[in-house]
């Protein structure tokens, strides 16, 4: 019989002190053990992950049959209807999560009561919007088999199109004159189920039909410079133009668009696992073991023996033993509101003031390189658009200081993925580092250039316009900050992003007192697992 779990502990903030042990930072596929300076450096570890629901297919069920603010799910399915089931694509969760995926588990209890309700015209589409297609192995992944062959070979399962010019239609504009476009076979349908994976607060809600079933003319609403500058917090939906964005466009579709069903799940973050090679990852480093302090020193001797790809094939090997902590469905915005509440009971963290410098350590992995390369650009949106934007209230970091992110960076991007990344690094970026003005001069260029529109329909690669919406991500970040400075990155790379590159954490440390002064107040950000920082 299995040992019941204690509760897990909440997060909590770290006073450096002289019994302080070097702290893990994450480095792109492998790791580095830091010293902070002592009576001014804190810590911020994340809340350990919550114990996850015991019979995952009980908890779905119930949700179908009893959902917020609308009918029981087998009262909405009718013979002879047209019925669409849209849902998150490979970026979420980061890492993948072991099988069987969650989406595998809710659809296929969908399904169970759309056969019995004879229900044969059905539709099964990735949400992708601009990101790339996902492969049969990813699509078998997140599904599962026994729905991939059942629709995948008649073509009722297939990636979203964004620029199928048959595929799309316009079901209208904001009060914002917000364009509303959307997957013409979703738009038309009956019904559209959406199913959801909610890693973090920005996930989710009409997030999920307004962007993930749309195209560029209805994201270039909201993934703009202007949009993302005055969104403090892109997790804050209190703060987030673009959640109040992505709202208004669902206005538009609950008058003009499908009947959305939606089903939003929550999972928690163990990330690394509970035990194994590399649980000793998401432990608070004074609680390392005998067991865990010789795996870390064979993990890393491991790794530098290494080359990269081979490094780069084993950490994306790694799939994550997610636990499922909620399942909700029915009406949007009610769904989405009992979503965030349990995002928020995982990540959040309640940290006094400010400080003069935020360190963290960047991992191998971002949303946009699943089974692929960060490459700098992806490196800029995971520290200023994803590690900067996690906080509650204020960025952890004052205005005008410096953010420290360690990560090889190198000058290295996969070139079936990121063909667009290529150009956008190696001329954009060349010419500007200003969003506003790289938005006025390029944009419209690369989004509407055939040769990648043509790789985006044909191949797996991203849209020929997401570097720039990366760029943009960073937008609030880069006018917040007084400085960027990245650690054991390749300087030549970390210089074209416009940061500085540094060798050494002690030489960061020296370089970031130019801008803010003398012994300044330093905070490290310990994820992942990620977590949300509350300032107070």
């Amino acid at each position: 019989m299995s040992k019941e779990r204690p509760s897990p502990r909440p997060g909590f903030v770290l006073d450096v002190d002289r019994q302080t042990p070097p702290i893990l930072f994450h480095h792109g596929e492998g790791f580095r053990m830091e010293k902070l300076p002592v009576g001014r450096s804190r810590v911020i570890y994340p809340p350990e992950a919550l114990n996850g629901i015991k019979d995952p297919e009980a908890a779905i069920e119930d949700a179908l049959l009893n959902p917020i603010n609308d009918d029981p799910l087998p009262s909405l399915l009718k013979k002879g209807m047209k019925l669409t089931i849209a849902f998150d694509d490979i970026s979420l969760p980061l890492p993948p999560m072991q099988r069987p995926d969650i989406r595998q588990r809710v659809i296929e209890a969908v399904l169970d009561y759309v056969a019995a309700a004879g229900v044969d015209d059905v539709h099964i589409i990735a949400a992708l919007c601009l990101h790339r297609r996902m492969t049969e192995s990813e699509l078998r992944h997140a599904v599962g088999d026994r729905v991939y062959e059942a629709f995948a070979p008649s073509g009722q399962l297939y990636n979203h199109d964004a620029e199928d010019p048959e595929g799309m239609v316009v079901l209208g504009h904001t009060k914002h004159d917000e364009v509303v476009q959307m997957s013409k076979r979703a738009a038309e349908s009956d019904l559209v189920i959406y199913v959801n994976i909610n890693l973090v607060s920005m996930d989710g809600g009409w997030k999920s039909t307004a962007t993930g079933l749309s195209g560029y003319e209805g994201v270039r609403a909201h993934h703009n410079v202007k949009t993302m500058r005055h969104s403090k917090s892109f997790m804050d939906q209190d703060n987030s133009e673009l959640h109040r964005s992505n709202w208004r466009q669902g206005d538009v579709i609950k008058k003009h668009g499908p009947r959305i069903f939606q089903i939003e799940t929550t999972v928690n973050t163990n990330v690394f696992g509970h035990e194994g090679p590399m649980s000793m990852l998401q432990k608070r480093e004074w609680e390392w073991s005998m067991r865990d302090r010789a795996g870390f020193t064979a993990l890393q001797a491991g790794l530098k023996v290494l080359p990269s790809s081979a490094r780069r094939r084993a950490f994306h090997a790694h799939k994550a033993p997610y636990e499922l902590t909620s399942v909700q469905a029915g009406e949007v915005e009610a769904v989405h509101k009992r979503t965030t509440e349990m995002v928020y009971k995982q990540h959040m963290v309640s940290v006094q003031g400010q400080t003069d410098i935020v360190t963290m350590g960047l991992p191998y992995l971002t949303p946009y390189n699943v089974n692929s390369i960060m490459n700098p650009i992806l490196v800029m949106v995971q520290g200023l658009g994803y590690f900067f934007n996690l906080y509650r209230g204020k960025p952890v970091v004052r205005e005008g200081g410096v953010l420290i992110m360690s990560h090889p960076t190198p000058w290295e991007f996969h070139p079936v993925h990121h063909p667009s990344y290529i150009d956008f690094f190696e001329q954009v970026l060349a010419d500007t580092k200003d969003p506003a003005e790289i938005e006025a001069k390029y944009e419209k260029q690369y989004a509407e250039d055939e040769w990648y529109r043509h790789l985006y329909r044909t191949s797996n690669a991203y849209h020929g316009v997401h570097p720039f919406y990366m760029w943009y991500w960073g937008s609030h970040a880069l006018e917040h900050l007084g400085g960027v400075i990245v650690v054991g990155g390749d300087p030549k790379a970390v210089r074209r992003l416009g940061f500085k590159p540094a060798t050494t954490l002690v030489d960061a440390l020296e370089m970031a007192e130019d801008i803010v002064g003398s012994s300044p107040t330093i905070t490290h950000i310990h994820n992942p697992p990620i977590f949300m920082a509350d300032v107070q």
